[in-house]
């Protein structure tokens, strides 16, 4: 007498719930990945070994063409402390980051680099890697 059993246990694995939640990862990723624009204004930095580990808490950016931005905002020379001011509030210990073309004046540089000694404030020089 031969019995067979009736309920067989299947032991396959199906990968398409799988790959269903990898595709949703990948369209996550992508969309998410297009909205990130730390900083929209295009500068040539210059080149460094050296990478700050300090988190600055604004930026400073200077084009080829010596217009100045805070952040994204477009201020004139004379602006720059009042933004500064109004951006840093009553923090203490701050540090600003220094986008500059590697084409500008030196002189441009350090005029900045004042306004941020005037005001205590501590400057990174961003730079791209070798």
């Amino acid at each position: 007498m031969a019995l067979k059993s009736r309920s067989k246990i299947n032991a396959t694995f199906s990968m398409s719930s799988m790959t269903d939640i990898v595709f949703l990862l990948l369209i996550f990723f992508m969309i998410t990945s297009t909205l990130v624009n730390p900083n929209a204004i295009k500068l040539l930095l210059p080149q460094s070994r050296q990478q700050a580990a300090a988190k600055p808490l604004t930026t400073v950016s200077i084009t080829r063409d010596l217009n100045y931005y805070v952040e994204t905002r477009r201020v004139s020379f004379n602006q720059i402390e009042s933004a500064l001011r109004e951006r840093v509030g009553n923090e203490t210990d701050v540090y600003i980051s220094l986008n500059v073309d590697e084409n500008v004046p030196m002189k441009e540089v350090v005029k900045v680099m004042n306004i941020a000694k005037n005001n205590n404030y501590k400057m990174i020089l961003a730079t791209r890697a070798r």
